[in-house]
């Protein structure tokens, strides 16, 4: 297990500990170990030929390397984040692309061997440029290799006046490929980021299915039950109050009955209009099932709740709901329950649901309000039927 250990914490050391500068000092290590490779051959030639200036090629060789080294220890040192570009991808890439131009005068015969060395670097380091920078990219490197080809041309004894211009060309040719390459690495990133979106959108959508309930807007019933069991955690740890109430639109079977269920429709989302206009936006309200619905009120004293409630009930009660055959109206019955130390969510929703059905049975049109124990009080104004 030691060794393991040691190369992690020498990993560690090189890369540092940060995913994301990890992530770009690898980047710059491996633009590092090509441009060590590439100055390796260049010295290799500069040692078997005899019209290449070793000097020269030494100097170039510990330039091209140096500067590499420098950004790598900068990017390691994280001043870069803060750049726009903290990999340094376009200096590295002005730098290595100025090294190769210096290298193709420098290297005498063996110049044909830049071009190469000039792909490499183009190919590596476009993956990660817009468009605008590809091309500024090339149009410097068209440049540089350019004048290069023109210093090598009158400076160079051994210059073929056609290798220089197939060299041009090919030149030319890495340069169009790099930035075709790129134009459909961007075309497909936009497809990919379409279909991201796209993806992103439909489970959006999905999630609102699967929490909401589609007539109303009102959050269904597994919403409010995990809404409910965080809410239980939370009254646990800080000991404010948490208070249940089930509500149910009284006759509403009648209403479906006799003036169809399109009608029925818009009197539940009237009447979930209605409550969720008449509670505070901490309150949270949710379709039960049918014409039940369950509302969840916390910071809020059980005086306090049953006022509320009862404002409820006469906002519900006042309510008109145009149809074919004139307007309809509504009452609620209404049972709450507070949420006691050391019960479930389970035990106050049964205790609610009995206060419900106490007021059902005391009439309707009435808030109940159920104790401690499990016999509920009623609290509210006479009903109608």
């Amino acid at each position: 297990m030691r060794p393991p250990a040691r190369w992690q914490r020498l990993k560690d050391v090189i890369l540092s500990t940060d995913p994301r500068r990890r992530t770009l000092v690898g980047m710059a290590l491996l633009a590092l170990t090509l441009m060590a490779g590439s100055a390796g051959v260049m010295l290799l030639v500069a040692h078997s030929s005899t019209t290449v200036d070793q000097t020269a090629v030494q100097w170039w060789a510990a330039l091209s390397v140096g500067g590499l080294v420098v950004m790598t220890a900068f990017i390691r040192s994280g001043e870069t984040a803060r750049l726009r570009d903290p990999s340094l991808t376009i200096p590295q890439m002005v730098w290595t692309i100025t090294s190769g131009a210096v290298a193709y005068v420098l290297a005498g015969d063996a110049r044909g061997l830049v071009p190469s060395v000039l792909a490499m670097i183009l190919f590596f380091g476009t993956f990660g440029l817009t468009v605008a920078e590809v091309i500024g990219i090339g149009v410097y490197a068209l440049l540089a290799f350019a004048s290069a080809i023109g210093v090598s041309s009158r400076f160079n004894a051994n210059a073929s006046g056609y290798l220089d211009t197939a060299y041009a060309l090919m030149v030319l040719i890495v340069l169009s490929g790099c930035i075709a390459l790129n134009l459909r690495i961007q075309r497909i990133r936009a497809k990919l980021q379409q279909q991201r979106e796209a993806l992103a959108q439909a489970l959006e959508v999905n999630r609102e299915l699967a929490t909401r309930d589609e007539l109303t807007g009102l959050i269904n019933r597994r919403a409010m039950l995990d809404l409910m069991a965080l809410e239980h955690r939370r009254s646990l740890r800080s000991g404010r109050p948490m208070l249940l109430a089930q509500l149910d639109i009284d006759h509403f079977k009648p209403i479906n009955d006799q003036h169809g269920h399109a009608a029925g429709d818009r009197a539940l989302q009237a009447f979930a209009g209605t409550v969720r206009a008449s509670v505070r936006d901490t309150d949270v309200l949710a379709r039960w099932g049918g014409e039940e619905f369950v509302l969840m009120l916390t910071d809020t004293s059980a005086d306090h709740a049953r006022e509320l409630l009862e404002r409820i009930r006469q906002a519900v009660q006042a309510l008109e709901i145009a149809h074919s055959a004139g307007s309809l109206q509504l009452t609620v019955s209404i049972g709450l329950a507070q949420h006691l130390p050391g019960d479930t969510v389970e035990h106050t929703l049964e205790r609610a649901d009995q206060a419900l059905y106490h007021a059902k049975a005391l009439g309707r049109n009435r808030v109940v309000v159920a104790p401690a124990t499990h016999r509920p009080v009623a609290s509210g104004t006479s009903a109608r039927a």
